[in-house]
């Protein structure tokens, strides 16, 4: 089966027919839709959707993979992510990628922000004070994704760490829309499948969507209970990287402590690795 064919039953597994107002009649042997529903809402045969599933059509139209989308009643990243998986365009060239100095500087100029850079399998590649400060400590601090999934500390760290763990898992799947082909997603995939069985289940489900804004809490190990906002960027330039910035309101509780966590940890400089600076700092 292709992975164009996993992701569609895995897909169809998670509407139901109430969701698409279809009867539920008789004994259902599959969770959700059954093929021959799919294909009547896409408007198919259902041997060319059985075909497309079982990885023995591997080139349906867009218009196939539109009427797909409605069908299983996808959001833009999944559409993205199957439109990614279905019509992988050319090997995308993962050489050196540096950082600018503007873009480093400008972490350094946000003292009272946490912000970190990441890259689709969610290392850390570059960071402000603050934004060290928040992760430093764990076993995992330097990949956010082992962090929360592999490490000791992740389950009291996050707060929230079933929605996070939600949410990331369908933010992997979302930046593999970006990059189709990239063997370092998809290790890490694998690696987190194998030794988390948390991971592996949400993975199954085959939710996509991009992390963009929202709020989330951690217990410090310094300063105890955060709530802070974080609004996600893809700098331009820098292909399969996310500036995350997180805030919390001035004069707040959480300002305070996010004050308090700055001046306990106070470092000189940001931590970036060398293969990431600017040609003119080596």
């Amino acid at each position: 089966m292709t992975e164009l064919g996993v992701y569609l039953k895995a897909r169809r597994a998670n509407v139901t027919p109430e969701d698409v107002d279809l009867p539920r009649n008789g004994t259902r042997r599959v969770p959700g839709l059954r093929r021959e529903e799919v294909a009547s809402l896409a408007g198919l045969s259902v041997d060319y959707y059985t075909r497309l599933e079982q990885g023995r059509e591997q080139h349906p139209s867009p218009s196939v993979l539109n009427a797909l989308a409605r069908a299983l009643r996808l959001g833009p990243d999944a559409q993205r992510y199957l439109f990614a998986i279905a019509t992988p365009g050319p090997r995308v060239a993962r050489g050196h990628r540096q950082l600018s100095q503007t873009l480093l500087d400008l972490l350094d100029d946000w003292t009272d922000h946490p912000a970190v850079i990441i890259d689709d399998c969610y290392n850390i590649v570059a960071a402000n004070h603050l934004g060290r400060a928040i992760y430093a400590g764990h076993q995992h601090s330097d990949n956010l994704a082992r962090l929360l999934f592999l490490d000791p500390d992740g389950r009291t760290f996050f707060r929230d760490w079933t929605k996070v763990a939600s949410t990331t898992v369908a933010a992997i799947r979302a930046a593999a829309a970006h990059d189709s082909d990239n063997s370092d997603l998809m290790a890490l995939v694998g690696e987190l499948t194998v030794r988390s069985t948390e991971f592996a289940n949400r993975w199954a489900k085959a939710e996509v969507q991009e992390k963009t804004s929202g709020t989330t809490c951690y217990h410090h190990p310094i300063v105890g209970d955060l709530e802070l906002r974080y609004e996600s960027l893809r700098p331009s330039g820098s292909a399969g990287l996310l500036l995350k910035v997180f805030r919390a309101e001035k004069g707040s509780e959480m300002s305070e402590k996010l004050a308090v966590l700055g001046s306990l940890t106070a470092e000189p400089h940001t931590q970036t690795p060398d293969s990431l600076r600017p040609s003119r700092d080596r």
